[in-house]
């Protein structure tokens, strides 16, 4: 295997703890591999994780149904904090690894989420025995129901920002192939996609499909309202900016002959802010009310929010100091990733206290054939060697997580060093005109103290 590069200047004293403990966190990983439980469910994996902090000498509380968050300070300095999801995928394992998931279960970690566990808890002791190599307070913070958009949300309701201090920022990382190779980045500004999921009912009046005159047909307006909401993207929106409408499903009557009184639609919309959001979602409701009036309807539509993520946008001033931090140890393999389309529910942590984040993506395959996240078949090309196959995202060796433990310290130095030079509050360092979370969050018509009201603190994949 590859071995991550060597940390350098003062980091250089994690070394030999990072590579003492490469066995334990090899077997935390792949226990938590073999016990997947689905969002919100995760009553055993959360039991360790509290264990593990525990023994390391984490004060650790729980906070929410399954999330756990420990704290340890050391003196002066900056607080950061460092999240990890832990949820896993209702999908049965077909990867044939030895330490694979009970396919009889039907539930695997297939997006990774066993391996960003792994990393932070190894990140959190290496700190704990080092602890004349930093000084500040460091957040661990695990998050249940990434996979669903519940845990973020739950935790924030639960009172995360009231029960834990305020950090000065909120870092995070993913895994998978949207990073080519082994690279590690990300960009400022949008990075992942606000997604909002409603589920439309469109009720007509049932009747014989021999006589459709003695009724109104909800199938035929379904069809109309699917085609007519093309045209919010192809004719409402600048070509320049990103928005994606889909149907993904609809559902009305089970025989050929007959009319039935309703039809479901379910729809999704992605966008990189909430502005343009609320402008599609209104397109929506517009469109669909104005084809049920048309066709003589005589109740109105129903619109249901199933799911929705928020407004994912990285911090300038966090993006270029981390950034900076993974060039100087990373060389070439630190880069844009791009932005992306998916959705997280990562930015709800950040939002509930009003802090600036930063989230990046650490690559997983050098296989540009490999499966995607969620799949049961996730397989990898190992970094060297012949002969065996390892899973995407789920190295035997941990070399993703190895380097996760690196380049969360080397960011996690840089953000100290310039916040101590500079100020604790991330606003005085911000461009005037530029403005910060808080600003925009007014710009977008939320009120002082509203972090992503409604849709904006749910996720949906």
């Amino acid at each position: 295997m590859t071995q991550s590069p060597k940390l350098t200047g003062h980091l250089a004293a994690f070394e030999p703890t990072i590579d003492a403990t490469r066995a334990k966190r090899e077997e935390l990983y792949k226990w938590l591999h073999q016990h997947p439980e689905l969002a919100m469910q995760e009553v055993e994996t959360s039991k360790r994780i509290a264990e593990e902090l525990t023994a390391i000498g984490f004060e650790v509380t729980p906070v929410g149904k399954t999330g756990q968050v420990g704290v340890m300070e050391n003196g002066d300095g900056p607080t950061l904090c460092f999240r990890a999801d832990f949820d896993a995928l209702p999908i049965a394992e077909n990867t044939g690894l030895d330490y694979s998931a009970d396919p009889s279960l039907g539930r695997m970690h297939a997006c990774g989420h066993d391996m960003h566990t792994a990393a932070l808890l190894g990140a959190a002791e290496v700190l704990a025995k080092h602890r004349d190599a930093w000084s500040g307070t460091f957040i661990a913070l695990f998050q249940p129901g990434e996979e669903t958009g519940a845990g973020a949300k739950d935790m924030k309701d639960s009172g995360l920002a009231e029960t834990i201090q305020t950090p000065d920022v909120v870092l995070g990382q993913h895994v998978g192939t949207m990073m080519d190779g082994y690279g590690v980045g990300a960009l400022s500004g949008p990075v992942l996609a606000t997604c909002v999921q409603t589920k439309i009912t469109i009720y007509g009046s049932g009747s014989h499909g021999s006589m459709p005159h003695t009724g109104i047909d909800p199938v035929v307006i379904a069809a109309k309202v699917i085609l007519s909401l093309q045209t919010i993207i192809s004719r409402g929106v600048d070509p320049q900016e990103m928005a994606v409408l889909t149907v993904g499903a609809i559902h009305g009557g089970d025989s050929p002959n007959t009319i039935p009184d309703s039809v479901e639609l379910k729809v999704s919309t992605r966008t990189y802010t909430e502005a343009m959001s609320e402008k599609i979602n209104a397109d929506i409701k517009r469109i669909v009310r104005g084809e049920c009036e048309i066709a003589g309807c005589e109740r109105e539509p129903e619109f249901e929010i199933v799911g929705a993520a928020p407004e994912f946008w990285n911090d300038e001033d966090t993006t270029e100091t981390v950034m900076a931090a993974f060039t100087e140890q990373f060389g070439d393999q630190a880069r844009d990733f791009g932005r992306l389309s998916g959705s997280e529910d990562f930015p709800t942590i950040a939002n509930a206290w009003g802090v600036p984040y930063f989230y990046w993506v650490v690559g997983s395959n050098a296989d540009p054939n490999a499966p995607y996240n969620h799949s049961p078949q996730v397989r990898a090309r190992p970094r060297s060697g012949a002969g065996s196959v390892h899973p995407r995202d789920h190295s035997r060796h941990l070399p993703v997580a190895d380097a996760g433990l690196r380049r969360y310290f080397k960011a996690h130095a840089r953000s100290r060093e310039r916040r101590t030079r500079s100020s604790p509050n991330p606003a005085a360092t911000r461009p005037p005109d530029r403005p910060g979370p808080r600003a925009r969050h007014r710009a977008f018509g939320h009120r002082p103290g509203e972090r992503h009201p409604g849709l904006g603190d749910q996720r949906l994949v």
